[in-house]
């Protein structure tokens, strides 16, 4: 009997965590992107992500993290130098905190699931994060449950352990088209012309996927999210429990920021409706962005205002409408699945993602997987803006 045989495009943390545990299950994988990887242009690639529990009341995505998270750790036990540093997550607010907004029912689902958030007002908070001078944020909690991890060192190691597997990884391979027979899906086409035969075709194309299939482009699209990277004189100072991932008024004004990474570079970013972009799109920062961060840093972290900027780029998030993951087979077209939407929230799943992925291609049971069905507007109602990171 021959192997079932799965052509995946792209190989993002969805695409690379699908072809591990499809080769382990005994699939032929063959993963087609343009390359280099890890990609520069990709979501996944960046000095930094959240890993964190805090999804205000959504109950799904507080359990999906809480297992994530265990996997993490798990991942620091057995990774020669652990990826995962988990020094808690900070969330303020402007406002006292009230029920039906993200922040309180965060605070409220994850004391009733047996975590232990700290609220902290502006006072109490200065008192253990000094760094921080912002007396018009006036409420919020510590989680000292999440962290950050390192995103661009956690591609390599997926990659490379894709290869060590046995996957067939094409860099420099760009597919333009797919292939039918009817309605089914029956290959890939690249840019060159030739064609990829599969049993199925996994498009895990990130923001590049609804150019891929335009079919998809009312339900999901590219959108353009900045992140600049800064350089403090005293990085010592931005790093372990003195100074979290963080979230200031994360639901409105949308700002976030990370820890020092070794290197000393602190990682800021801002979400919001984002800007719809063509993923081939220039990314430069322009300087009207790096002025608008300057000016929130001056109101909040004084000590970081002036820093210089080492880097920075507009991450490019595949944004659903409802702001959950996409990941089912198309139900018009046999042979044809999609696993996209990160929505950007979606890279702290790492180490779960490869598994629901590949018992939705096989068609088998997952109690995840209904949340990220092949779905139409109004169905669910979800605020993305509160999931992204």
């Amino acid at each position: 009997m021959s192997l079932r045989r799965v052509v995946i495009v792209g190989c993002g943390v969805f695409g690379v965590g699908a072809a591990i545990e499809l080769q382990r299950r005994g699939f032929e994988v063959e993963v087609i992107d343009p390359g280099p990887l890890p990609s520069p242009d990709a979501s996944s690639t960046d000095i930094s992500k959240a890993a964190r529990v805090d999804y205000g009341g959504d109950e799904f995505y507080v359990d999906l993290a809480e297992r994530a998270l265990d996997r993490w750790r798990e991942w620091n036990r057995d990774w020669a130098t652990p990826p995962f540093h988990e020094v808690g997550f900070l969330l303020m607010t402007p406002s006292p905190m009230t029920a039906g907004e993200f922040e309180a029912d965060g605070f409220e689902l994850l004391s009733r699931r047996g975590h232990q958030p700290r609220r902290l007002d502006a006072s109490t908070r200065h008192q253990y994060f000094p760094l921080w001078s912002a007396p018009h944020l006036v409420d919020g909690y510590f989680n000292d449950i999440g962290g950050w991890v390192e995103a661009d060192r956690v591609m390599e190691h997926l990659i490379a352990a894709a290869v060590a597997h046995g996957v067939l990884l094409r860099e420099g391979w760009t597919c333009v088209d797919l292939c039918f027979e009817g309605s089914r899906v029956t290959g890939a086409r690249l840019q060159d012309g030739q064609v990829r035969s599969a049993d199925f075709v996994l498009v895990c194309a990130g923001a590049w996927t609804p150019v891929l299939l335009p079919q998809l482009a009312d339900l999901m699209w590219p959108t353009a999210q900045p992140v600049l990277h800064f350089a403090p004189d005293n990085p010592e100072a931005y790093v372990g429990d003195r100074f979290p991932v963080w979230g200031a008024d994360i639901t409105r004004t949308g700002w976030y920021g990370f820890p020092a990474t070794e290197a000393g570079v602190v990682k800021i970013g801002n979400h919001g409706p984002g800007r719809r972009v063509h993923p081939d799109d220039p990314r430069e920062i322009g300087h009207d962005v790096e002025q608008r961060f300057r000016e929130f840093l001056a109101s909040t972290l004084p000590d970081l205002a002036e820093a210089p900027l080492v880097g920075g780029r507009h991450c490019l998030y595949c944004d659903t409408w409802d702001g959950n993951f996409w990941i089912d087979h198309d139900p018009d077209h046999e042979g044809l699945v999609v696993a996209c939407g990160g929505s950007g929230h979606g890279f702290k799943f790492a180490p779960l993602i490869g598994e629901i992925i590949a018992d939705v291609v096989e068609g088998l049971p997952n109690d995840d997987a209904h949340r990220f069905a092949w779905r139409t507007r109004g169905k669910l109602e979800v605020e993305a803006s509160r999931r992204r990171s």
